[in-house]
């Protein structure tokens, strides 16, 4: 009799644990719980980008106008990813969390290599053209709008070509085992909501924004250490032919009281 009550006290637990909604349901990520974290998100991982700026030499430290131009091409990539991510997500009948989740991981892996590699490759072909203001982190002087703009659009494309490579990526067979395997232990919807909104996306994105900021504010720093080279040779110049003319006037004055 004892025996026979436990059974049915377990084929009951099982049943409402195989019954208990597992994962996010299609619409999770755009609800309001949903956008309020990612509104949270959006504050604090951006706010690294700002500590940032403050942990630079104050001899390096951009200027706030300059530091608004680089951090806000970073700003309209990652609200890109961010957004085309969940439309990808709510596409088919699966986990949308784990879906983009999937995506994310890959866009701060593999993706931040293609971003690299197109950075590099973008700024050799701006500086053999010559195209000054579309050089990553050089905006003239005084600061143009329209340098902004063009480096804008150059760095969304390049987002629109990682993005490319990622998607392509994942139509590889094998992603939808590993995509189950990540999220399907959390029974409680709005935790898992969490941890893919905030907590995982935190973590990673401060590194992403960290690294990408380096990547194009860097040859911003050297026109900028080069600026302060090249009068500290041009006053030496100057120096030397200073020098040159006082000793050839001295010379001068010196065979001149001899006649």
């Amino acid at each position: 009799m004892g025996g026979s009550t436990v059974l049915k006290i377990v084929t009951n637990m099982t049943d409402i644990v195989r019954s208990a909604p597992q994962g996010c349901n299609n619409g999770a990520l755009m609800d309001r719980f949903s956008v309020l974290i990612q509104g949270v998100l959006a504050v604090v991982a951006f706010s690294t980008l700002m500590l940032k700026r403050f942990r630079e030499p104050k001899e390096e430290r951009r200027p706030w106008k300059i530091w608004f131009y680089d951090t806000s091409k970073q700003a309209i990539g990652a609200l890109f990813i961010h957004f085309t991510n969940v439309f990808l997500s709510d596409l088919t009948e699966e986990d949308p969390c784990s879906l983009y989740l999937m995506n994310f991981l890959l866009d701060a892996t593999l993706g931040m290599l293609v971003i690299w590699i197109c950075v590099k490759i973008v700024s050799a072909t701006v500086e053999r053209q010559q195209y000054t203001l579309l050089v990553f982190g050089e905006y003239g002087d005084p600061p143009q709008a329209a340098a902004w703009l063009g480096q804008c659009c150059l760095y969304l494309l390049i987002m629109i070509f990682e993005k490319t490579i990622i998607t392509l990526f994942l139509l590889i067979p094998g992603w939808t085992k590993l995509q189950a395997i990540l999220l399907n232990y959390i029974p409680n919807p709005q935790l898992e909501l969490v941890l893919v909104m905030l907590v995982v996306p935190f973590i990673v994105n401060a590194i992403m924004f960290w690294v990408v900021d380096s990547l194009i504010m860097r040859k911003h720093k050297k026109i900028k250490r080069d600026s302060k080279i090249k009068p500290t040779s041009n006053s030496n110049k100057a120096t030397c032919g200073d020098e040159s003319q006082v000793l050839l006037g001295s010379a001068s004055d010196h065979y001149r009281s001899y006649e």
